[in-house]
């Protein structure tokens, strides 16, 4: 039996010519729009509340993303405050005709639970390890 393990989501989108600049590769904001979409719904599934962005950090554009490649976003919350879950999310290329595939953007995002009236509320721990 596997022990327990990180919360974690995954996304797939698919970077289409709207998505892109002049140069034919992924605008900076939608990938940060992304990424923030997989911190939300991973905090979102973990906290089982509404959870806001409350900031972005460590944001390192690494390789471009090219029109046509898919794009997979891993989420995984490493690390849980009292109503603060941290988010790491990995951002990866793939070539869908090749198979070729690279780590492009990876960030790090804080998001914190509210409760019923807008207020910050508690969150749960993470699992135990093995």
């Amino acid at each position: 039996m596997r022990g327990m393990s990180l919360p974690e989501a995954t996304l797939l989108e698919m970077v289409f010519p709207d998505h892109t600049n002049h140069l034919g590769t992924l605008f900076g904001g939608q990938a940060l729009a992304w990424m923030d979409k997989a911190a939300f719904i991973v905090a979102s599934r973990h906290a089982r509340r509404i959870v806001v962005t409350a900031r972005s950090e460590e944001v390192s554009f690494r390789v471009p993303v090219r029109k046509g490649q898919l794009v997979e976003l891993v989420a995984r919350i490493v690390e849980v405050g009292r109503s603060s879950m941290h988010v790491e999310v990995e951002m990866t290329a793939e070539d869908p005709l090749s198979g070729d595939r690279r780590v492009c953007t990876s960030g790090r995002f804080v998001m914190v639970a509210l409760d019923s009236n807008g207020m910050p509320t508690q969150v749960p721990s993470l699992p135990a390890g093995d």
